[in-house]
């Protein structure tokens, strides 16, 4: 079993979405877990207080190491004992992070689990990041108001991948990103709707010319609206 753990000051927001649908009904069926902590439950004060004002002066408040570091302790000590640092990855949700993409959600989901931290403010105390060895992960070029929604996008993502939960496994391998490229247009019932109809290829059932169209397709688009996509396949197809 997949297992995610949450370090959050609102756990109430999990599992949200996760709890619906293919990730929902793959919860139920015990094909994966999710453990929700509340960061507040390490605080030292009466007030359970998290934050300080930033050193050297600044808006804004910072995530304290002290409060964070023991949170974090608590939590990877609630991991199976025979999962390492290499089984079982440390995450800091964070614009600054790596990009997500689809071979490192692949990465984390042949993980037996992950640990997955919820900055909010004006983030963590950088002592934290540097003591615990966290790997910095950000979804985009974007700024949101806490990790959680990241987290809830993470975890979706790779928990789509565990077999047993999508019903026809075959969809995964064509999706975009899977193969470098982005998906083909698809199609379904009407023939017709609106004056456009569905291209006479896929109504051949001509395999190969399928396979051809879609492919083509997929680069067409891919060229088009995703260039960075399209330099790395391309470099990589004449490599082949």
């Amino acid at each position: 079993m997949w297992q995610a753990q949450i370090l959050t000051l609102f756990p109430e927001m999990f599992p949200g979405p996760l709890g619906h649908s293919l990730a929902g009904k793959a919860l139920e069926n015990n094909l994966w877990s999710i453990d929700v902590m509340q960061i507040r439950d390490h605080a030292f004060d009466n007030h359970r207080s998290v934050d300080g004002t930033p050193s050297g002066g600044g808006p804004g408040m910072v995530m304290r190491a002290d409060v964070i570091g023991r949170a974090i302790d608590a939590a990877l000590d609630k991991i199976p004992d025979d999962a390492n640092n290499e089984d079982w990855p440390l995450v800091y949700l964070s614009p600054r992070g790596k990009r997500l993409d689809q071979n490192m959600v692949h990465n984390f989901a042949r993980k037996k689990g992950i640990t997955l931290i919820c900055g909010r403010f004006e983030g963590l105390d950088e002592r934290v990041l540097e003591k615990r060895n966290i790997i910095e992960v950000s979804l985009g070029d974007f700024v949101l108001s806490g990790g959680e929604l990241a987290a809830l996008m993470l975890i979706d993502a790779v928990v789509r991948l565990i077999p047993g939960v999508i019903g026809e496994p075959e969809t995964l391998k064509e999706e975009s990103f899977t193969s470098g490229l982005l998906e083909y247009p698809q199609y379904t019932r009407p023939q017709e709707w609106e004056g456009l109809e569905i291209p006479d290829v896929l109504m051949s059932g001509h395999h190969e010319k399928i396979r051809k169209w879609r492919l083509k397709s997929s680069e067409k688009l891919t060229k088009h609206r995703r260039p960075d996509l399209w330099k790395k396949y391309s470099h990589n197809k004449s490599d082949d």
